[in-house]
């Protein structure tokens, strides 16, 4: 058995996909649009052929940010090296992307950073 993909629901659709696109090397499939229920939906398949589903539709609540809330968290890229990790993480930052920890190494032994992307979405930068 195998996660086949992850749903996230965000408010700007375009600009969720330009985001994984220009930073984690994503590629966009087209836009799907159920005109009865308003839902739009793309897919972002990843080298490795992991998928995520971004959905939007109005409505939709919002949530305050807070790190520590129930719930799905956090969405974790493996890059293959610290380098990747350190230079990802720059370039998120020069881009105004807040860093809210590392690049480090966590007690358990990740080497890893946490960025809170589009929407408050916390984006976790792994070796």
């Amino acid at each position: 058995m195998r996660i086949d993909h992850v749903a996230l629901y965000v408010d700007n659709l375009e600009e969720a996909v330009t985001f994984f696109v220009n930073y984690f090397d994503g590629t966009a499939g087209e836009m799907y649009h159920n005109p009865l229920t308003g839902l739009k939906t793309r897919f972002i398949t990843f080298t490795d052929g992991s998928r995520l589903e971004l959905m939007t539709r109005k409505g939709l609540m919002k949530q305050d940010f807070h790190p520590y809330r129930s719930g799905y968290i956090h969405i974790a890229f493996s890059l293959g090296s610290k380098s990747a990790v350190d230079d990802l993480t720059h370039r998120l930052a020069a881009d105004g992307y807040e860093i809210l920890s590392g690049p480090r190494t966590t007690g358990d032994g990740y080497y890893e950073s946490c960025v809170k992307g589009f929407e408050d979405n916390i984006i976790e930068i792994t070796e």
